[in-house]
């Protein structure tokens, strides 16, 4: 998956569909369903005092715009920014621009909603 035409491959429903990320995908959902059941059980995490788990779960602007946001770069690039880190170590110029856009779009997102909270 650190492969940006494998995930375009995945977008294209109209054309050269790839389902292989389906499949990573599916193999997330399943390990995040296992990991949360588990978590409902215990008591509290073995290395801290309590689960710190979201209790926000309003949907706003803020959360609509920066998930359409990442969905494009998503889709334009054709990386998540944990496989674009990895795929630093294969030494693709797309990946380094994309990698230094999206620190760069982090430091911004977080020098300016600072100033707003």
């Amino acid at each position: 998956m650190l492969n940006p035409v494998r995930v375009q491959g995945f977008l294209d429903i109209f054309g050269a569909w790839d389902p292989s990320l389906a499949f990573v995908l599916g193999g997330a959902v399943v390990v995040a369903f296992t990991g949360v059941q588990v978590m409902k059980r215990m008591e509290r995490p073995v290395l801290d005092d309590s689960f710190h788990v979201p209790t926000d779960n309003r949907i706003d602007a803020p959360l609509v715009v920066g998930s359409a946001l990442f969905g494009l770069g998503w889709g334009i690039g054709g990386f998540c920014p944990g496989p674009a880190v990895a795929s630093l170590s294969v030494g693709l110029p797309q990946t380094v621009l994309f990698v230094a856009a999206m620190l760069a779009g982090m430091t911004l997102y977080g020098r300016v909603w600072s100033r707003r909270t």
